[in-house]
């Protein structure tokens, strides 16, 4: 089995009303990540994700693109071993 990671992303941009939690969640759901996703009041969208290396990486690239009405001008990873006990991937409310 490969290594777990997680990773805490911060997405900057036109990322708001633009279904990027629900297209987040999808990505979350069908690669078996554990974590969350929510909007900042600041306008960015947070996400922290857990799970194989290489899926997180999928979702890097994926979020980087974001769904279609969106535009993202930014995408800050940072990577850790260290795991917390998340949940199977969801929505969190806005902070």
């Amino acid at each position: 089995m490969a290594k777990q990671k997680q990773v805490l992303v911060t997405i900057e941009g036109f990322v708001q009303g633009v279904g990027f939690r629900f297209f987040v969640f999808q990505l979350g759901k069908s690669r078996g990540l554990k974590g969350w996703v929510r909007n900042r009041i600041n306008g960015s969208v947070e996400i922290v994700a857990q799970g194989d290396a290489d899926d997180l990486e999928f979702l890097l690239e994926e979020l980087d693109r974001g769904p279609q009405m969106a535009q993202v001008s930014k995408v800050n990873a940072e990577w850790s071993d260290e795991l917390e006990d998340l949940p199977s991937f969801t929505v969190l409310t806005t902070k």
